[in-house]
């Protein structure tokens, strides 16, 4: 949602902060807020205006007409205003037909004026402009100001002048007031569009002597400039709207929501109800609450809400688990209801969010089953019959009843079944599986006739191509009829991969001769190539830095498709369109904050050029182009007939309906001719009628279908099309979002733009102007296919359309990537990995998420755990391997790994270089011990030998015993590292027979020389054995194993690491040059004749 309402104490602060006005503004920031618990000795001391003023107390929760509700208490002392908090804090009380506890007040200094000083004010924006509102008469009874008061358009991208506001807003505001009124407004507007407002309303505004004073404010701001205005702004808490708690719940999903680039959204309507949705696509959500409400289920109806936009398996798993944990705190007499439905995804890999979903009800299947939830679920799209087969699945395992339904199924006909008003089939008829459709069965997979471009109706014409009119100099560019051909060349602005690929395998099943792509933009990266599939072959299409590139060097190309981010989408729209060579231009990120949409489809409209979007899917013209995801994988394209030209042509708001559409025409009909989604937002780039215009006068076309919704009033102008009779093709229409006016409180459905700011714009009203006006609207959604199916039967039945015979087409070859998800195909991994697992929403080290590894305090040895034995070791063996990590760490620069380091530094080279030099000094001699002393300690013991037996058999074969020998400590000079460790070990370790062992035979070293002692390499792999055999985490075996496979140098290596980065280090912050080694510290000896 973009617009949304903020508490009148944020709008006061707003404008006290940053209104620029010559203009004296009172009272800046003198306001206190009251709740249940406000300390009031506290509040004064804050605010100490509030012992010596009069004042007026109201409450701040989104309530209208607050005055004539008795809401609010006049010219009171802070005594007086305790007294009449009293009769009102924490009551409930009924505005209209929400019920709500009064519970947020605002307290303000008393203002005394005259009638005469009270004036009215409000800015409201609109598609062409800014609206301003004035009435030289403000206050409670100031009526209806739509029919009365001054009104002032200020175009898009113009700016507001006092003169302006003097001549047409002030006519009736006395002389000495003007100049005032006039700087005050002028500097509202600026602050209005400054911080973003859609809507800004000041009743009473009073003027007096002293200056301005703003009473009474109500705002809404676009919520989507959040990332413009954020510095302004700080962290805006926008309340729900009267008679709707505030649940935590809701807040939890809209911080998921901020943090995903999918869509997720939670209205809490009624918690106590058995009706609960978990809807995917922000128009589904829409349909599915008109349909339960509808069919009588609107008090019982507990949640909207929607997930969308590809959300991966854990972010549906936290949007289901907290959807189920809601439905299974109370119980319901007659049991409960959850209704799992969707549209046919465009993109969004029905399989893997339905992982998700499955997870949550596995966690919880008790709760569900306590409260004799029964489960509906209907989804279509990328790989749903594997998610619709594991929602099946586990149904039988749980025990939970699970019905499930496919595309075969009308896309609502599970409310029906869930409210008990139509039969539930035992065993719905499945649709062909994705592979089927794909790998075509047809003993020809040549590519069918070119002639199969033309309207599936009738023969070849001239393709209907209407260019754009050349306009006359001065006056806006007219748009072309026709915004796609079986020729149409794009560029795809963003690295969308899958999604060109979507429209190359589009384009081969359409027999186009060419991709419909010519290149990609993406400023991120240098010019390259990017590999596709055309068919069998690969490809290779360019990518470019930069758009201007991309258009010197592609000048075929006339349409944009954009999947720029919200944050560079309206830059990068306005320099394409500074290229007279596009005429669409398809904007498919949603978030775009309003002005700026206002601001392209400004230009767009001086251009000439169509834009589709924002926040659209895009559109498809069966046998000819489609935009990015639209209509789905290649299952969909086929199963619904997209490859070539139907005599039904559509738009929509949703692009989940679209694709429903495509679903629901293909079934009804000889097809869809051209498909739209012009996008959910309130000011989409072009309109329901722009669409309906152009398919009016493209004589492929035999009918219209519309989907409209709540908000706005677009609608209205299709009736005046019809009544007029420049709309003489049938017309079916139907508005979603009839549930709205059956709600105590507002909703903000999953559209920006689904809202209905007055009776007028409810889908109620619209759906009945349809009607009146002589368009074809059925009962309800779920009757809208009947419709199409009667209109389209009557065109037949008149000769209108004459259906061609079905041609098939050409078989496409699976990615096999697809292929693999489907379970299809298999194939050995080139690799394997148990340790560590990246790929769900947290890092897994050895089946432990990393949330837990720091919850637990687990530290770097219980990580080294983890991930070097997938084990999670006990506390002291975690310590002891830290500790071994600290004591090898460093022993100076002279042994040979930080000598090699060192050297390697100062000659210049980079930290990883050095590093690497150093490391690579590590062996039997130094540092590569511990494995080894491991080893032969371990078999010596092992094998029953003596400690004196060990010591003459290595003395008789001629080998050193690793780990025994120091260069400098000895036995009267110990190592104290060593004895650090010894004294830990000795404690802790449940049992250290190598230990001991190996301290018997340094009795016997030590007592020949001195400095035979067993040293630190030694002692911790001796340790370590022990570790491994003792602490309970190991076989013997297994034990053994990481000793074989070199675990324990490891530890040297990972240790010593840290000192080797810290004489690189050092090094460099000493600034030493080359290291040259002196003559005079080698002794050159060279064989006598070379000498003389």
């Amino acid at each position: 949602m973009s617009a949304k309402a903020i508490s009148e104490q944020t709008g006061k602060e707003f404008l006290y902060k940053y209104i620029n006005t010559s203009a004296p503004v009172h009272n800046r920031l003198r306001y206190a807020n009251v709740t249940a618990e406000t300390d009031w000795s506290r509040l004064t001391q804050e605010h100490p205006w509030l012992l010596t003023e009069r004042l007026v107390v109201k409450p701040d929760q989104l309530i209208k007409r607050r005055g004539k509700l008795g809401l609010v208490g006049i010219d009171l002392d802070l005594q007086g205003v305790q007294e009449w908090l009293k009769a009102r804090l924490m009551t409930e009380t009924t505005v209209g037909k929400a019920k709500g506890v009064l519970k947020n007040f605002l307290i303000e200094p008393f203002v005394p004026h005259s009638q005469e000083e009270e004036f009215y004010v409000c800015i409201y924006a609109t598609r062409e402009g800014d609206h301003v509102l004035f009435h030289h008469e403000g206050g409670v009874e100031v009526g209806d100001v739509d029919a009365k008061a001054q009104r002032l358009m200020v175009a898009v991208d113009e700016k507001l002048s006092a003169e302006q506001v003097t001549e047409q807003l002030l006519t009736h505001v006395p002389d000495d007031k003007k100049e005032v009124l006039a700087s005050f407004i002028v500097g509202l507007f600026n602050l209005y569009e400054e911080l973003y407002f859609t809507y800004l309303e000041i009743n009473p505004i009073v003027v007096t002597q002293e200056g301005v004073y703003v009473l009474d404010m109500a705002a809404k701001i676009d919520a989507t400039a959040d990332y413009i205005c954020k510095a302004k702004w700080g962290d805006v808490e926008f309340p729900p709207p009267f008679g709707r708690e505030a649940y935590p719940e809701e807040a939890y999903i809209a911080d998921l929501d901020a943090k995903s680039g999918a869509s997720l959204k939670l209205t809490l309507l009624n918690p106590r109800g058995r009706i609960w949705t978990m809807v995917a696509g922000g128009g589904a959500s829409v349909v599915y609450s008109d349909t339960i409400c509808d069919l009588g289920g609107v008090d019982e109806l507990a949640n909207y809400g929607e997930y969308s936009g590809a959300p991966s398996e854990q972010q549906t798993y936290d949007y289901a688990k907290t959807i189920l944990s809601l439905m299974t705190r109370e119980k319901h007499p007659q049991g409960k209801v959850l209704i799992i439905g969707g549209s046919i995804a465009n993109f969004t890999n029905v399989a893997a969010t339905f992982k998700g979903i499955v997870r949550a009800i596995k966690d919880y299947q008790g709760p569900l089953k306590e409260h004799e939830v029964t489960i509906f679920v209907r989804r279509g799209g990328p790989n749903y019959q594997e998610g619709l087969r594991v929602m099946g699945e586990v149904g039988k395992t749980t025990g939970i009843p699970i019905h499930v339904f496919g595309t075969e199924t009308h896309m609502t006909a599970i409310v029906g079944m869930a409210l008990g008003h139509r039969p539930i089939p035992n065993q719905p008829p499945m649709d062909a599986h994705t592979a089927n459709f794909l790998l075509n069965a047809s003993s020809s997979a040549k590519t069918p006739a070119t002639t199969r471009t033309a309207s599936f109706s009738e023969n070849k014409t001239s393709n209907d191509v209407t260019p754009a009119k050349k306009c006359k100099a001065g006056l806006p560019a007219a748009k072309a009829t026709t915004l796609f051909r079986n020729n149409t060349k794009a560029i795809v602005w963003g690295m969308q991969t899958r999604a060109v690929q979507g429209m190359l395998d589009f384009d081969y099943v359409c027999s186009r001769d060419e991709p419909s792509v010519a290149a990609m933009v993406y400023p991120f990266t240098g010019d390259h190539k990017q590999k596709f599939y055309w068919g069998h072959k690969e490809i290779l299409l360019p990518v470019y830095k930069n758009m201007a590139d991309a258009m010197k060097k592609h000048t075929e190309v006339d349409v944009l498709i954009s999947f720029a981010s919200l944050r560079s989408a309206f830059d990068s729209t306005m320099e394409a369109m500074q290229y007279p060579q596009f005429h669409t231009i398809a904007i498919i990120a949603e978030g775009i904050p309003e002005a700026q949409t206002r601001k392209m489809i400004k230009m767009a409209d001086e251009k000439g050029v169509t834009i589709i979007g924002p926040a659209t899917v895009g559109g498809i013209k069966p046998g000819c182009f489609k935009i990015g995801n639209t209509g789905g994988m290649l299952d969909n394209i086929l199963a619904s007939k997209l490859y070539r030209p139907g005599s039904v042509a559509y738009v929509s708001r949703s692009g989940g309906m679209s694709n429903e559409l495509n679903n629901i025409i293909s079934r009804t009909t000889d097809g869809v001719y051209e498909g739209v989604a012009i996008g959910g937002d309130r000011y989409p780039g072009s309109t329901f009628m722009d669409h309906v215009l152009r398919y009016q006068d493209t004589p492929g076309v035999k009918m219209i279908v519309v989907l409209g919704e709540i908000g706005g009033t677009e609608e209205y102008r299709i009736c005046q099309g019809i009544t007029e009779g420049r709309i003489t093709k049938p017309v079916v229409c139907w508005c979603i979002g009839t549930c709205a006016t059956m709600f105590a409180s507002e909703v903000q459905f999953g559209h920006a733009g689904a809202c209905a700011n007055q009776a007028s714009e409810t889908a109620v009203a619209k759906n009945q102007a349809l009607r009146d006006a002589g368009a074809y609207v059925p009962k309800s959604f779920d009757e809208l296919g009947d419709v199409i199916r009667t209109v389209y039967d009557d065109l037949v039945a008149s000769g209108t359309i004459i259906p061609a015979q079905e041609v098939p087409p050409p078989t496409v070859p699976m990615d096999y990537s697809w292929a693999r998800e489907l379970g299809l195909i298999r194939k050995p991994a080139s690799f394997m990995t148990s340790i560590c697992d990246e790929r769900g929403q947290e890092l897994i080290y050895a089946g432990m998420p990393i949330t837990e590894v720091f919850k637990e305090e687990m530290g770097l040895g219980g990580v080294l755990g983890l991930l070097w034995f997938q084990r999670r070791l006990p506390r002291y063996a975690c310590q002891f391997i830290e500790m071994c990590l600290m004591v090898t760490a460093d022993h100076g620069p002279a042994v040979s790994g930080a000598h090699n380091t060192i050297v390697c530094a100062r000659a210049g080279k980079d930290l990883i270089s050095s590093l690497t030099s150093g490391l690579l000094t590590i062996g039997d001699r130094f540092g590569g011990a511990l494995d080894a002393a491991a080893k032969q300690f371990s078999k010596a013991f092992d094998s029953g030998m003596l400690p004196m037996e060990f010591v003459n058999k290595m003395k008789k074969d001629g080998k050193l015993i690793m780990g025994i020998g120091h260069r400098v400590k000895s036995i009267n000079n110990p190592d104290m590292r060593v004895q650090i460790l010894k004294d830990f070990v000795k404690q802790h370790f449940t049992s250290t027979q190598l230990l001991d062992y190996a301290l018997d035979v340094e009795k016997i070293t030590t007592s020949k020389k001195p400095n035979l002692i067993l040293n630190v390499d030694g002692f911790i792999g001796v340790a370590f054995v022990d570790l491994l055999r003792t602490c309970g985490g190991f076989t013997r075996d297994e034990a053994d194993e990481f000793v074989e496979i070199g675990a324990l140098n490891g530890i040297f290596v990972l240790g010593r690491s840290m000192g080797f980065i810290g004489h690189y280090l050092d090094q460099k912050r000493l600034k030493q040059g080359l290291y040259r080694h002196p003559w005079d510290d080698i002794s050159y000896v060279l064989p006598e004749h070379m000498s003389m």
